[in-house]
């Protein structure tokens, strides 16, 4: 017979696998449907505004962001913010999550 606690183990396993293959989905979709969303804050010149050190130094942190759905900030990623809406009166009407899928863009 079967310790029972080899299969509380088991079945522990096969749950957690479970959950944190759920964890990488939500995650994947939740990068797709930014993308998806992206908006392109390109200027009337030859620059972008994603060619911006700034923009370019907040990648990880617009991350961050969008797969905690907002509740992870980072003092990279408000520079960004400010510096886009400062240059681009599109961007001022456009929410912190659609900027920061903007930023994640490719």
């Amino acid at each position: 017979m079967r310790n029972p606690l080899f299969v509380a183990a088991a079945v522990l396993t096969l749950v957690a696998g479970s959950v944190q293959a759920q964890t990488l989905t939500d995650l994947s979709h939740i990068l797709i449907n930014a993308t998806a969303r992206s908006i392109d804050f390109t200027s009337d010149t030859t620059t972008s505004i994603r060619d911006s050190k700034v923009v370019l130094d907040a990648h990880d942190d617009a991350a961050s962001f969008v797969a905690s759905n907002g509740a992870i900030r980072g003092a990279q990623l408000e520079a960004a913010f400010g510096a886009i809406r400062a240059q681009l009166p599109a961007a001022r009407d456009a929410s912190d999550q659609e900027l920061a899928a903007a930023i994640l863009a490719p």
